[in-house]
């Protein structure tokens, strides 16, 4: 039986013994298209099954992450912590304006800006006695003033061992850690309430004294 295939006529048979050069010729093509044949028909599957081999290991992978990635839990959304907002400036409204109230009512700015050298302790004294008592009222008007640290001045006080620098001031030898034994000096002010009235609206707060202009 012979079959037509790209490789050449294949057929199954035996070559006569008194078969002539012609004939074993044609025999040896038969065979080699059989050999063709049999590469075609073994190899083919061979090299299908790599392929399959090679692929089907990685579409089954991917396959098989894809619902994890899909079903892989979303992460919570950390938020990091608000900083704290920095501290507010430190503004000198509030100091120009005090200093502006004994202005106006004791002239002090002007008492202190003037040069006394020429003056004699007399004309110095009546002075500074009607400004005293004019910024005495205005102390006593807008701020409400304690002592920081009780006592008469010259007596003995202990420095606790906490203090606050910025409340008490250390003087002489002062050597080792607190507490301190020592001579109170001074008191100390400390400002308890501040009463300032408020300013007029579009006002400004650096003016401690306006300019005066008398108008003829």
């Amino acid at each position: 039986m012979f079959v037509y295939a790209p490789f050449g006529t294949c057929t199954l048979g035996s070559v006569p013994p008194d078969a002539d050069m012609s004939q074993v010729t044609q025999a040896l093509g038969m065979l080699s298209a059989c050999i063709n044949y049999g590469y075609y028909f073994i190899g083919a599957p061979l090299v299908v099954g790599l392929l399959l081999l090679l692929i089907v290991p990685r579409l089954v992978t991917s396959e098989a992450t894809r619902p994890e990635e899909k079903l892989s839990p979303v992460q919570p959304e950390i938020k990091k912590a608000a900083s704290p907002p920095p501290p507010p400036k430190p503004t000198t409204d509030a100091a120009v304006q005090l200093l502006g109230l004994l202005q106006r009512e004791g002239r002090l700015v002007d008492f202190l800006r003037e040069d006394i050298q020429s003056y004699e302790d007399e004309q110095i004294g009546a002075a500074v006695r009607a400004i005293h008592e004019s910024c005495r009222q205005v102390l006593n008007e807008h701020l409400t003033l304690e002592p920081v640290l009780s006592g008469n001045e010259g007596d003995d006080v202990t420095v606790p061992k906490d203090f606050d620098p910025s409340a008490i001031r250390l003087t002489g030898n002062v050597s080792g850690e607190p507490p301190f034994r020592g001579t109170l000096r001074h008191s100390g002010w400390r400002a308890k309430q501040v009463k300032l009235p408020s300013q007029p609206s579009g006002q400004d707060p650096k003016i401690v004294a306006p300019a005066e202009v008398e108008i003829s």
